[in-house]
């Protein structure tokens, strides 16, 4: 299915979850919700998903691997206690590494269209958020995992997810690892 198709047969969910009452802080990474696995050159980690905070950016990450979009990228950003950061496509070309990360190529071409941006879910160690260059609404494939608290990324960028598995391995990853298979745990 499309992602704008899926918008779309949304909106009456998205709807329904500003009337639900909040869960608080009792959501739980892993409680239920959609679990990713991003296999690298590196090793494997897994993230769960918060839906119910950002379900149209869980849904469209989810498309995206769905449709093997992460598959065979590059690693594009990573800073030592800061994040790590995959989701461009032309990372799959080495000639392009210049350009890894920037510019409209640099995405799928469709953005999530809002900004689920909520003061629950905080930057902390293994925060999973979209990446976008200055409107939260415009973000589209580009994901990041936070390395350290950095309370400073709050506010301006939608955390979707939580690491649960191999903690460990983004890290030791470095622009220009292999992301050799992202896909959804059944």
């Amino acid at each position: 299915m499309r992602i704008s198709a899926w918008r779309l047969a949304t909106a009456g969910l998205l709807a329904a979850c500003a009337l639900a009452p909040v869960s608080g802080s009792s959501e739980q990474a892993g409680s239920g919700n959609p679990i990713v696995v991003v296999e690298t050159i590196k090793g494997t980690f897994a993230f769960a998903t918060f839906p119910n905070d950002a379900p149209l950016t869980v849904e469209h990450v989810l498309a995206l691997v769905r449709a093997r979009f992460y598959d065979g990228q590059r690693v594009h950003r990573a800073l030592a206690g800061f994040v790590v950061q995959f989701g461009d496509p032309q990372t799959r070309d080495l000639d392009k590494r210049s350009v890894w990360g920037r510019g409209r190529a640099a995405a799928s071409g469709n953005p999530v269209g809002v900004a689920e941006i909520t003061k629950r879910r905080a930057h902390r160690p293994g925060a999973v958020a979209m990446a976008h260059m200055g409107d939260p609404a415009r973000a589209d494939s580009q994901i990041y995992v936070t390395l350290e608290n950095r309370r400073d990324l709050d506010g301006r960028y939608a955390v979707f997810g939580q690491v649960v598995e191999g903690e460990d391995v983004p890290p030791r990853l470095q622009v220009g690892d292999l992301i050799t298979r992202v896909y959804i745990r059944p």
